[in-house]
């Protein structure tokens, strides 16, 4: 039985287009892998391979413990897919079992000012900062929004909302130094 290549499936029904079209999530375990792999064999298409990988390893709760050599003993996996298969399986197990690192909670005006101020207090220019803020008033991301001349630092919220929206904040602190002196700004 002849294998369809990726060439002749549509371009819309390819894992990389449905990947960049859908997202990730809505992938199949064998597309996902069909995208580590790039590329099948002269007689046989990357998903063909793909699917005979997950069927050897019995799915993927047996390939997330594979070596090179077991995969390399499969026609049409090389040492650089196999490299590619256990460095995607490492990742994936490293960011499942990050854990969340302890963060700065804000509890007033003055503890906001306290995260910057040293940082911001010698510099040349001005810079607008954003703080953004969980529900636990927590910091997950500090940015520089920002950098100004001496005097002036011109902001347009849609610069600091984007930030937001996309890092899910709850709250946001904005603030910005004054070159010519210490006085630090919050809103």
């Amino acid at each position: 039985m002849a294998s369809v290549m990726i060439k002749d499936v549509p371009k819309c029904d390819r894992p990389r287009e449905r990947l960049i079209q859908l997202g990730a999530k809505h992938l199949s375990q064998q597309e996902l892998i069909s995208i580590l792999l790039g590329s099948g064999t002269k007689e046989e298409s990357v998903t063909n391979l793909a699917q005979r990988l997950l069927m050897h390893f019995e799915g993927i709760q047996l390939l997330k413990d594979a070596s090179v050599d077991e995969l390399v003993a499969i026609k049409g996996i090389g040492e650089a897919k196999a490299v590619t298969i256990l460095a995607a399986v490492e990742l994936g197990r490293r960011i499942h079992q990050l854990q969340p690192q302890e963060r700065y909670v804000i509890r007033s005006p003055e503890d906001g000012a306290d995260y910057i101020m040293e940082e911001m207090r010698d510099l040349k220019q001005e810079h607008f900062v954003a703080m953004y803020l969980n529900t636990k008033n927590q910091i997950i991301h500090r940015q520089t929004i920002f950098i100004g001349s001496l005097n002036s630092s011109i902001v347009h919220p849609r610069e600091v909302f984007k930030e937001a929206i996309k890092r899910s904040a709850a709250s946001i602190i904005c603030a910005h130094n004054h070159p010519s002196g210490v006085r630090l700004q919050g809103a």
